[in-house]
């Protein structure tokens, strides 16, 4: 199986000093219960839903051809609410619009999960963001891609809140990454790729 995750600095695993973030992290471990995984982090920092859309289809063709199980694992967002020049990033709507195309082409091709963005401490960001995650999720119940809510148990992890806090408000440490990964460990939309 050689599975893509496509997305920003969180997918990148920014802060990590072990350089795995979540995506490294959940991949170790399927590799240790013994499933052969290719892992390809396709994280860039401040990559809104704009910049994904117009990169993912080449880089996934790249290292996903037809002869391998090529899966994808999408998560982004954050960018798309942070406010530059007096504005978001992105427009609400273009967000939507742009996660509408990228998931409809994907689930064409591929495999395709969602995994939400996390939350940071600036709270009006995350009111924001909180707005354009209900989006995704309703965009992927219509696509029936599975989807997975972490900024909400996120906001309640003392973990997660006290490694943003103590890193630059946005990022986590290793312990952060790990609350992310074991919040999709335990999801079936993963774990169904492994059953």
């Amino acid at each position: 199986m050689r599975i893509c995750f496509i997305g920003d600095s969180f997918v990148n695993g920014t802060g990590d000093p072990e350089c795995l973030g979540w995506t490294g992290r959940i991949c170790v471990a399927a590799q240790k219960q013994g499933y052969d995984v290719t892992y390809y982090n396709l994280g860039v920092r401040r990559e809104t839903s704009a910049d994904i859309k117009a990169r993912w289809l080449q880089e996934v063709s790249c290292r996903l051809r037809k002869e391998y199980d090529g899966r994808i694992v999408f998560s982004f967002g954050t960018n798309d609410t942070t406010i530059e020049t007096h504005k978001t990033r992105i427009e609400f709507v273009e967000s939507i619009e742009n996660t509408r195309q990228i998931l409809q082409v994907a689930k064409q091709k591929f495999p395709v999960l969602m995994v939400g963005a996390p939350p940071m401490l600036d709270t009006e960001q995350n009111s924001r963001t909180a707005c354009l995650l209900k989006q995704f999720e309703q965009i992927c119940l219509t696509k029936n891609i599975p989807y997975l809510d972490i900024f909400t148990p996120l906001q309640k992890s003392q973990i997660w809140l006290q490694e943003v806090a103590d890193y630059d408000g946005a990022h986590p440490r290793a312990a952060g990454y790990q609350e992310i990964a074991n919040l999709v460990q335990n999801w079936s939309g993963w774990q169904s790729w492994f059953t």
